[in-house]
């Protein structure tokens, strides 16, 4: 599942100049090394670049969207949420219908706010696994979370494994794919929607042997995968998680967990609260607190560090990253500014 209007595959694509990087949002959390360059410092040059850095919003700034939002807090009726629950995939198949793969662009930025994909990380890993073969889980002793037989599982002699969720039509995988080439790596890719994955699977630049497609629901903690738990090295999440509705999201979160080896890493980056896309919500499009259905029928919940924070260690993973973006994008035609708010999590299962 991905970003389904213009705006949010702005955002799906991390930003219009993917180099940049996060900050943390506060004094307690220690800022990372900067790539980006552009910091606003006279707000008269606002439109001679793309997008700004790091951008804090002023008392009144934050004000005025909690006003914003609250105006909006009227949920819709029951059985209407219900409805638009039972009918998610139909919805997500429907806006992958419309919209192919014209709509979304490679995320590039991956290998700068994401290093666990690139080609280095998986390489050193599988050397350090060669140096110690006790370490590695035994996937006879894993429970079999729904290949035939544990031993014998798409990518089973993989020594990197990564699975994005909800791909949609591959925009991160195929980037993984095209800039990764340890003989190691093994990539999957799952998705709500099976037209997405259909998407995948016919796309030129699908690998079979090096990539498996398949379609998941996330929502459903009991639904199998295809592949043992305790066998990835890495899951990516991004602007997947939102999507879920609020009350299935522990259990998700968990499940996931699960498939992860010990030192294995959940990759997130999804919409932080009073981004520019909740503030522009009208009335009448509220499920429940912070969480809207678009005019499609697809949905979204709006984040804090705090949530995930507390949905990742629920799960037994312990935070190495959980930082908020706050970017400045600008239409120098249009002379419009807009203010984005995404958080970025890195959560770690230690044993």
């Amino acid at each position: 599942m991905e970003a389904p209007c213009a705006a949010d595959a702005v955002a799906a694509a991390g930003s219009s100049e993917p180099d940049q990087s996060l900050s943390g949002s506060s004094s307690a959390e220690p800022r990372r090394p900067q790539f980006g360059t552009r910091f606003l410092t006279d707000p008269k040059q606002v439109f001679q670049h793309n997008a700004w850095d790091n951008v804090e919003w002023t008392d009144e700034q934050e004000e005025a969207a909690k006003r914003k939002v609250s105006e909006n807090n009227y949920p819709l009726p029951a059985d209407m949420q219900e409805d638009y629950d039972i009918r998610a995939h139909e919805f997500w198949n429907e806006f992958y219908t419309i919209h192919d793969n014209r709509f979304f662009k490679d995320r590039h930025w991956l290998f700068t706010e994401f290093p666990e994909l690139a080609p280095q990380c998986s390489l050193n890993h599988t050397s350090h696994q060669e140096e110690n073969r006790s370490e590695i889980p035994d996937p006879k002793t894993c429970r079999d979370s729904g290949a035939e037989d544990s031993r014998d599982f798409p990518g089973s002699s993989a020594s990197y494994r990564i699975l994005e969720v909800g791909c949609g039509v591959g925009n991160t995988v195929f980037p993984i794919l095209k800039t990764n080439n340890d003989p190691g790596l093994f990539v999957y890719c799952c998705d709500f929607s099976n037209v997405a994955v259909e998407l995948v699977k016919s796309n030129p630049e699908y690998e079979p042997e090096r990539c498996f497609a398949f379609v998941h629901d996330l929502s459903d903690a009991e639904a199998s995968y295809p592949i043992p738990d305790g066998s990835l090295d890495v899951i990516v999440l991004i602007f997947v998680l939102s999507a879920l509705h609020p009350d299935k999201m522990q259990a998700s979160i968990r499940r996931l967990a699960g498939l992860l080896k010990p030192g294995g890493t959940i990759l997130l980056r999804d919409y932080g609260r009073y981004d520019m896309a909740q503030l522009r919500f009208k009335k009448g499009r509220c499920l429940s607190e912070n969480f809207y259905v678009r005019g499609d029928g697809t949905r979204v919940y709006f984040f804090t560090q705090d949530e995930l924070h507390e949905l990742f260690t629920k799960a037994g993973l312990e935070k190495v990253q959980n930082l908020v973006d706050r970017r400045l994008q600008v239409n120098r035609g249009k002379q419009l500014t807009m203010y984005r708010v995404w958080i970025q999590c890195k959560y770690k299962r230690n044993s």
